[in-house]
């Protein structure tokens, strides 16, 4: 996420880091173009926008992280920013794309969309300094945005054309809004430096992914973002079981030497 510099009461007077929230403008523009596109029928140029300004908003974070320019103000602004580039713009594409055929269950699901994206981000910033490292609370609005997206590239790329009415287009919707304002915990990945020293097998990994993604990227954004989605309530499961199964193996340990199940009960 971009930083502004906001320091003290007269944070504003100062000034404001350029770089990173330069970057934050051009996702935003990224969010206003898919608007735009969709509303003029390119649906297909509207996913691609949102994907570049998913892209941008990943950078912008990294700029101002390496730079030191993480401030209040970058926050706020980057919030803002997400709301139209990965709120009203995926709710826009979805609905012109396939929602608009289920009349007031596609407005719905689009509006539903569009109002959880924006709690997830209040929440995230009211939570910002408690949040767990390394974990996002709920779905970030960005990979839920980028998701809504890579359907679109992926029915065109496998020769789809105009509309397309479906109703797992609406149910993935009504999911998605659901996971965004869910305690279901996601990874950030912030902890991933490009510039720290990595095994080998790490680099082979990289590069592997990287041409998968030149190679087909249509299919391989829709493979990431589905793995993402999932990979949140799959680990949550993942810890239920685990955390039981410590529960039990603890209740059956011994107490003070004895075997609870031989036990003289006299």
């Amino acid at each position: 996420m971009s930083r502004g510099e906001w320091r003290g009461g007269d944070g504003l007077r100062r000034g404001v880091y350029v770089l990173p929230n330069l970057i934050t403008s051009m996702s935003l523009f990224a969010g206003f173009y898919s608007i735009a596109a969709t509303y003029n029928g390119s649906f297909e140029r509207a996913a691609i926008g949102i994907v570049v300004g998913a892209i941008l908003d990943g950078l912008d974070g990294r700029v101002a992280r390496m730079t030191h320019t993480t401030t209040r103000f970058g926050v706020e602004y980057d919030s803002l920013a997400d709301v139209i580039a990965f709120g009203v713009a995926p709710a826009f594409l979805s609905y012109g794309w396939a929602l608009s055929a289920f009349g007031r269950w596609g407005w719905l699901a689009a509006f539903l969309y569009l109002i959880c994206g924006a709690l997830r981000l209040a929440r995230f910033n009211v939570q910002i300094t408690t949040a767990e490292k390394g974990k996002f609370n709920g779905l970030p609005i960005p990979a839920a945005g980028v998701f809504v997206a890579s359907m679109i590239l992926l029915y065109y790329d496998l020769g789809g054309s105009g509309s397309y009415k479906h109703w797992a287009v609406l149910l993935t919707i009504y999911v998605l809004a659901f996971l965004m304002v869910s305690t279901i915990k996601f990874n950030s990945f912030k902890d991933l430096e490009p510039f720290r020293r990595r095994p080998f097998n790490t680099l082979v990994v990289f590069v592997f992914l990287a041409l998968l993604v030149a190679a087909e990227p249509q299919v391989m954004i829709f493979v990431f973002g589905a793995s993402y989605i999932v990979s949140g309530p799959v680990g949550e499961v993942v810890d239920a079981i685990r955390r039981r199964r410590t529960k039990h193996s603890e209740s059956g340990k011994p107490v003070h030497g004895h075997d609870t199940h031989t036990e003289d009960p006299r």
